[in-house]
């Protein structure tokens, strides 16, 4: 891959992606990008110096002069064939992602196939960037409005979701006319650079995509500086809090999607078979590391009498590294995440919650060194407690109980959060009330993981989210676009008239 560069010690390095080339950083911090199932060092990546944050945005800003005037079916086919190539390497990119984060090839199949879905739609910008017009809407008046471009935006991704996020991000801005600044997690880097590369395969411009690395300096400059418009964040509610403040004050547009604390509520009348496979699916699928976890289960009424049950489901699960068969819940990202979790799991104990299943210190022959934590279970869960109050981000499930629908709705919407959650039963009315009740601004009945497809937009709300406008969809059209609105009036000779008239009736 033409990003990574052998050095002396034999470990890659990260490049950065300025104005079309890829360029090793002059910066003397570095971080490793380590392999959380093992312990192996894999690539280190670049902490981007000032200037280099500078030339990218400089890049951006003289692409933009000629991008936001391609036409939009040329700025469509560059996505067509991307989506393409990305199909093309699908395998190959699975394999990068579950090296550098630990998902299992599942999970990491299913991370870039749900960015590839916002890629599909991004080559659909033709029908998305339509703007309104209006005929004679006074004596030959016509109004009209215009989606044009901002310039310059950014995007600031997570860890867990190395694929899906960064395709969430770039592809709409992109295509929308906009040139754009990625800084990726630091993490895990790789799949997204790979991505990057191909995305130059498929034909964007030279200085249209930059991409930079590095931590907080870098977050900061993104937010600071002058000539980047608007910026997308997704990751922790403690940085994207910062984000939205900074970047905000500078007077950028920002959207925030952060963190979350879903609940499953679980009614007597749900399918027990499929709702037990889709909580224990949701709750430790991707080692519990992603926002939209059903992490919280909340058991009604006789539904209580189900926690063997769903604690056995948990126990059959398999740990070890994603790329073993059979794996269903691979590592978590680092060291200091495994350490976290495990405290957490302790504070739980510590509080009077009750351990029904302790996935600490899984034994994975073969790999010793990696950051494992099994799926853990908590029973008689209160809110006050620290598992229930922080999002744990790790495979552990907290179990909570109501008498009725009415307390379980009124349980979830006492929670700060409102990213998603999820009702289970085969009552049509109960599921409506929930769906009308709940302030979530993701609602699943019968889904676990409402996530929505790109024809829609990720809809968050509350504490897990800043800024008015979700990620893909029809929102982020929005959201990359400012609406020009023209008023025209057109006259032939005969009908030009006399002295000053600054006003146009709309009798």
């Amino acid at each position: 891959m033409n990003e990574l560069h052998r050095v002396a010690t034999d470990v890659a390095t990260v490049k950065l992606l300025i104005d079309g080339e890829f360029v090793e950083s002059a910066t003397s911090e570095w971080r490793e990008v380590v392999d959380p199932a093992t312990g192996a060092v894999l690539a280190r990546v670049p902490f981007a110096t000032a200037g280099e944050v500078e030339a990218a945005v400089a890049a951006a800003q003289r692409a933009f002069a000629t991008w936001r005037r391609t036409p939009i079916g040329a700025r469509a086919r560059i996505f067509l064939k991307y989506q393409q190539l990305i199909r093309a390497h699908m395998g190959e990119l699975a394999a990068i992602l579950t090296a550098e984060q630990g998902k299992t090839l599942a999970d990491a199949e299913g991370d870039v196939f749900r960015g590839l879905e916002v890629v599909e739609h991004a080559a659909a910008i033709g029908n998305l960037q339509l703007g309104e017009y209006a005929h004679n809407v006074a004596g030959g008046v016509d109004t009209y409005t215009l989606l044009q471009p901002l310039g310059v935006c950014a995007g600031i991704t997570p860890f867990n979701f190395p694929a899906m996020i960064p395709l969430w991000m770039f592809p709409m801005a992109i295509a929308t006319g906009n040139t754009f600044v990625l800084k990726p997690s630091e993490q895990d880097p790789m799949v997204t650079m790979r991505l990057v590369e191909l995305a130059l395969e498929a034909g964007i411009p030279k200085g249209v995509l930059n991409v930079v690395h590095g931590g907080a300096d870098v977050v900061n400059a993104i937010c600071d500086h002058p000539d980047i418009r608007a910026v997308s964040f997704v990751g922790s509610t403690r940085v994207g809090t910062h984000v939205y403040r900074r970047a905000s004050t500078a007077g950028k547009r920002v959207q925030c999607m952060m963190g979350a604390k879903n609940h499953a509520v679980v009614l007597p009348d749900a399918s027990k078979a499929q709702t037990l496979d889709a909580l224990a699916g949701a709750a430790f699928g991707a080692a519990g590391q992603r926002c939209m976890a059903a992490s919280t289960a909340v058991l009604v009424g006789e539904a209580r009498a189900w926690i063997p049950e769903l604690v056995e489901k948990a126990r059959a699960l398999k740990v070890g590294a994603g790329g073993e068969p059979g794996t269903d819940v691979g590592p978590v990202i680092s060291c200091a995440a495994r350490e976290r979790i495990e405290g957490l799991i302790a504070s739980g104990v510590e509080q009077g919650a009750r351990l029904e299943l302790d996935g600490r210190h899984p034994a994975v022959p073969g790999y010793e060194s990696g950051h494992f934590v099994g799926p853990t279970v908590f029973s008689g869960v209160k809110p006050g407690m620290r598992i229930y109050d922080e999002e744990i981000f790790g495979p552990v499930l907290v179990i909570l109980e109501a008498d009725t629908l009415d307390a379980a709705i009124a349980l979830v919407n006492a929670n700060p959060n409102g990213n998603g959650t999820a009702v289970f039963t085969q009552s049509g009315a109960a599921a409506r009330r929930f769906q009308e009740e709940i302030d979530v601004g993701q609602v699943g009945i019968n889904v676990p993981i409402p996530v929505p497809v790109p024809l829609f937009s990720f809809t968050g709300s509350r504490a897990s989210k800043l800024g008015d406008l979700g990620p893909y969809g029809k929102q982020v059209v929005t959201f990359y676009t400012q609406t020009k609105t023209v008023t025209a009036r057109w006259f032939d000779e005969a009908s030009a008239g006399h002295g000053v008239n600054t006003t146009i009736s709309l009798r």
